[in-house]
């Protein structure tokens, strides 16, 4: 009577952990890099949204939609505006404009540790999360100021494409 043996050895799973070991490590810079393209991705976009939104409110307020005092810019105070809205002059009812939805958050701006429980002074705003840029302010040295003529993020580290993500 001859005995038939069922089920790995110690030595084939050892073998067959190593090899999962070896996949998983190869797998893991390839996951990173999607990782990272795909909130370079989303930053892309919620640039795009925010900066299409003070477009869309320097136009209204060119358009005498907005009241606008003796040498503003035309631009939004702060980033809030674009999202709650701002009274239409031009319009009987005075109802308000909205320029987006909500105000994204840079995808990019803290990494949360969500094995922790958050705190209400971690909780950041999404306005918080990016950096404000004036009318009077330069490209090369951007700063806040009395409006909100751009936004960029404030992650000082080079994005895949080689260009800092405060470039974008």
């Amino acid at each position: 009577m001859s005995k038939t043996s069922r089920g790995f050895s110690y030595v084939e799973l050892m073998v067959a952990v190593t090899i999962l070991a070896l996949l998983a490590t190869a797998a893991t810079p390839y996951l990173q890099k999607t990782i990272q393209r795909k909130k370079e991705t989303e930053l892309r976009e919620n640039l795009r949204d925010i900066r299409n939104a003070i477009d869309a409110y320097k136009l209204a307020s060119d358009q005498g939609k907005i009241a606008k005092n003796i040498g503003d810019s035309g631009y939004p105070k702060q980033l809030e505006d674009l999202e709650f809205g701002v009274e239409d002059i031009s319009d009987p009812q005075k109802k308000k404009i909205k320029f987006i939805r909500r105000i994204p958050a840079d995808p990019l701006a803290i990494e949360i540790d969500i094995s922790k429980p958050l705190s209400t002074s971690q909780v950041v705003s999404p306005v918080d999360t990016w950096g404000k840029r004036s009318y009077e302010s330069d490209a090369d040295n951007p700063r806040e100021g009395a409006d909100v003529f751009d936004v960029y993020s404030q992650n000082p580290q080079k994005g895949l494409n080689g260009i800092a993500y405060t470039q974008w």
